[in-house]
């Protein structure tokens, strides 16, 4: 795991130290090479700060210079625990302004030790940003309900003050213990985005994934994974290797472990992340590249040319590979979601529209086998199944994976979990028939069972499913031991709903809308599902770009989201998942869909599943929580009656969701 820090000490014995002592301890565990800046940059802070803690020496008091910020793969220059308050501190050596974004990368680290370090949940947290040369300015103290107190900016002369002012204003807030505090553990949960950048930088995934069951739950399937590698590498044959998971167990988060870790060890031992969600690889591509260039300063070009390399769109891949019988240069290829590759139906449809390609007539699953077929020695697919999340037609489903194996490739050597049985993966067939005369063997460790998504409430997923099944009792037990950590609200006005999102994100967490893309009749509440956003700019721009998720004006649906999220999601409901209630004692969802003029049902049973589904992944993509927006409709307008809208309201209302004007 992650070292806590680089050097700690009481305040007392840190007072006492010699300066240059102290910049050696900070050097020695320094992992990388040191330039004379940084040493410089410690040196100034050390001085700073004894000359500012004198009246903090008290026993337990105690300093932490470089400390661990796990979910982000990132350091807090230091971490100052003083008479029960906990102060993270961020210095601009040499600044003499408090910039926007400095600011917003202390609150980032307050937050972090907030949401994932248990022993600071309920704790007073007090960001501070020291910019060295600055004037000084007049702070606002302010606390929040969850121990989490407002920004303080202060210069080298002012940190002392400021501290003490905070005991005296935040009297009353929660003090810790400092052993129990010192002693907790530390749980992150990062995004898969801050996920992907921290394991391109080489972290590994136990340095930023949580120290409980899921992160040991992670480490087991990793060495699992790579087990098998290892061991088609060494006996040079060729394997494929299906791994299960809960919703957010972290199975992409395994994949980019894998595929990083495999592109490091060897040169010969390509390795590439593969998957057919179009948007999860936009937006991963331009974050890994906007990070490298930031961080490395590599030119944008190169940068994303490199990122592009390491994860690709399957169809991309699929696309190169009919270029030529070559085999491609990886020998391990990820593909996340891999339940959702084309059937042969609609894979055979496609490339008939290409030159050439007339005479196509293998599934996605099938022709992806056949390209790592032609390595002459060994290669591994690692193959990510999730369940229960279909969204689109034409998706082969794990199944016809098998199939392509019995069929074509009875040579390779299939290890799959032990959890691929279940329903929600063989859609309802008979997994014995499907492994009959495959060399195959079953690994418990290839099933990911413990949710690491939702840091604010595990039992997110199961409330989710009772709104879907329409089980309102259920759903109001579960929303009741939530509600506490994970928000939930309830509104008719849109703008109530903006308002809502903005004022519980802090610091760099991110928010935005969502609605289903056959949310059609939400354009009158300036809700255009068929403005498509362009992913990588809508979650990554800042808030002041009017593409970005921040500016709450471009609304993203289920296929632009899922695999992603956001900290604060506001979900926008229409007429197409409505709940109807009455006629012939009937309670429950209709399906429906927009047509020209008007809403037509939605009978087929692949169809109805794909739209509850559709909402399901819309109310799963928030960290943190949601305000759901539930149009009021008009009786003016025939496409949208209240009484679409009116039961839907009454349904969510009747769970316990709690209602804002």
């Amino acid at each position: 795991m992650i070292q806590r820090a680089y050097y700690e000490a009481s305040i007392a014995d840190f007072l006492q130290e010699d300066s240059a002592s102290i910049i050696g301890t900070l050097s020695q565990n320094h992992s990388q090479n040191l330039v004379r800046l940084q040493t410089n940059a410690w040196m100034q802070q050390v001085e700073i700060l004894k000359s500012q803690l004198e009246p903090y020496s008290s026993a337990n008091n105690s300093i932490f210079f470089e400390f661990g910020i796990p979910r982000m793969g990132k350091r807090a220059d230091a971490v100052i625990v003083a008479n029960g308050f906990v102060f993270v501190i961020e210095f601009k050596v040499g600044s003499s302004d408090f910039f926007r974004h400095d600011k917003e990368q202390v609150l980032d680290y307050a937050l972090d030790l907030k949401h994932f370090h248990e022993g600071s949940h309920k704790a007073c947290i007090v960001p501070i940003l020291l910019a060295t040369e600055a004037p000084s300015i007049e702070n606002v103290f302010t606390i929040s309900d969850d121990g989490l107190a407002g920004l303080l900016c202060v210069n080298k002369k002012d940190l002392s003050l400021t501290i003490r002012r905070c005991h005296n204003i935040f009297h009353d807030a929660y003090k810790v213990d400092f052993l129990t505090w010192l002693q907790s553990a530390y749980k992150p949960t990062p995004t898969i985005i801050q996920a992907a950048q921290a394991l391109y930088q080489g972290h590994q995934v136990e340095e930023i994934s949580r120290s409980d069951a899921g992160a040991k739950n992670l480490s087991e399937t990793a060495a699992a994974i790579n087990a098998v590698i290892d061991r088609a590498k060494a006996k040079c044959e060729k394997a494929i290797c299906f791994v299960t998971g809960v919703p957010g167990a972290g199975k992409t988060l395994a994949g980019l472990n894998v595929t990083t870790n495999r592109m490091r060890s060897a040169d010969d031992e390509h390795a590439v992340f593969l998957s057919g969600n179009g948007p999860l690889v936009e937006v991963l591509q331009e974050a890994l590249a906007r990070d490298e260039h930031s961080r490395a300063e590599l030119p944008i070009g190169i940068a994303r040319r490199k990122s592009q390399a390491f994860i690709q769109n399957i169809h991309h891949f699929r696309d190169d590979s009919l270029k030529s019988n070559t085999a491609p240069i990886e020998k391990v290829v990820v593909f996340d979601e891999a339940q959702r590759a084309w059937d042969k139906h609609n894979t055979a449809k496609f490339m008939q529209q290409k030159r050439d390609q007339s005479g196509f007539d293998m599934s996605e699953p099938e022709f992806l086998i056949q390209v790592m077929d032609r390595h002459e020695d060994w290669c591994v697919i690692v193959a990510l199944i999730g369940g229960g999340q279909e969204i689109n037609t034409g998706e082969a489903g794990l199944p016809e994976w098998f199939s392509a194996l019995r069929r074509s490739f009875s040579h390779w050597r299939v290890c799959y979990s032990d959890h691929i049985s279940g329903e929600e993966y063989t859609q309802g067939e008979e997994l014995s028939k499907h492994l009959e005369g495959l060399n195959s063997e079953s690994n418990h460790s290839l099933h990911l069972g413990v949710s690491i998504r939702s840091f604010r409430a595990e039992k997110l997923s199961a409330f989710v499913g009772c709104i879907i099944n329409n089980e309102q009792d259920c759903a109001r037990e579960l929303y009741r031991e939530i509600k506490d950590v994970y928000p939930i609200a309830l509104t008719r006005n849109l703008h109530s709903a903006r308002v809502w999102l903005k004022n519980h994100a802090r610091g760099s967490e991110l928010y935005g809308l969502v609605a289903s893309s056959g949310a059609n009749r939400l354009k009158p509440e300036g809700i255009n599902i068929k403005a498509k956003i362009t992913p990588s700019e809508w979650f990554l721009n800042g808030e002041q770009d009017v593409r970005s998720c921040q500016y709450l004006e471009d609304v993203a649906t289920e296929f632009d989201i899922q695999g992603l999220e956001l900290d604060w999601v506001g979900v926008c409901w229409d007429a197409d998942f409505r709940y109807e209630s009455g006629a012939g004692n009937f309670s429950g969802w209709s399906f429906n869909a927009f047509k020209g003029t008007r809403w037509q049902c939605v009978n087929t049973s692949d169809r109805r599943r794909y739209l509850a589904n559709s909402y399901r992944v819309l109310l799963t993509r928030a960290r943190q929580g949601m305000v759901i927006y539930v149009p009021t409709g008009s009786y003016e307008d025939p496409t949208r009656p209240p009484i679409f809208y009116d039961k839907t309201f009454e349904m969510l209302k009747s769970c316990g969701i709690d209602l804002i004007v």
